[in-house]
């Protein structure tokens, strides 16, 4: 398995961020972007802070766990 590269070495400034609408346009979202085959996952309150660096295996496997319901105990949690 190849490692997965630092955060550091991406040009975050030509990300393209999607932010989920759900987020109520108050920053109270993950953000997500892709590069060089990597998806990357940012704090969108913090875009200052480097982003998670997963492989597009890793996020389809969240995503699709996400999609079967796996999560949905993150939806009891309070929001802020």
């Amino acid at each position: 398995m190849t490692a997965k590269p630092d955060p550091s070495s991406f040009d975050l400034t030509s990300v393209e961020w999607t932010v989920s609408s759900h987020s109520g346009g108050g920053g109270n979202c993950v953000r997500v972007g892709v590069q060089n085959g990597h998806v990357l996952i940012g704090d969108s309150q913090n875009p200052d802070r480097l982003p998670h660096v997963y492989t597009p295996a890793e996020a389809k496997a969240w995503l699709e766990g996400a999609k079967g319901g796996e999560f949905d105990f993150l939806l009891s949690l309070r929001a802020d």
